[in-house]
């Protein structure tokens, strides 16, 4: 790591700051990946939070909701992308509801 990034992550006292030092301003490609990862880490701890709640293993998930428990596996450690159809059929078959925010 560069010295000018450490003194900005040195300097910073938000945590936008940080992110601005760490991964770029808001806009930039790195920060865009960053973004993009984080929500699909959220997402994955989600999914792997209610279908632990839920009793389920991840094979009587997939088997609920007519997919492969390999799928389920890479959706819980964000190594597979998720349509918007199969994200509602998994969380009704957990018994739960997706509501759907466009900021």
């Amino acid at each position: 790591m560069d010295k000018a990034k450490i003194e900005a992550i040195k300097k910073a006292t938000t945590f936008d700051e940080l992110l601005d030092a760490e991964y770029g301003v808001v806009g930039s490609p790195e920060r865009e990946q960053f973004e993009k990862d984080a929500l699909t880490f959220c997402l994955a701890e989600t999914l792997k939070e209610e279908r632990t709640r839920a009793g389920l293993t991840q094979e009587q998930l997939a088997e609920r909701i007519g997919t492969k428990k390999t799928y389920i596996s890479r959706l819980e450690n964000g190594k597979a992308d998720v349509q918007l159809g199969t994200l509602f059929r998994i969380f009704e078959g957990l018994g739960r509801r997706v509501s759907l925010n466009i900021l």
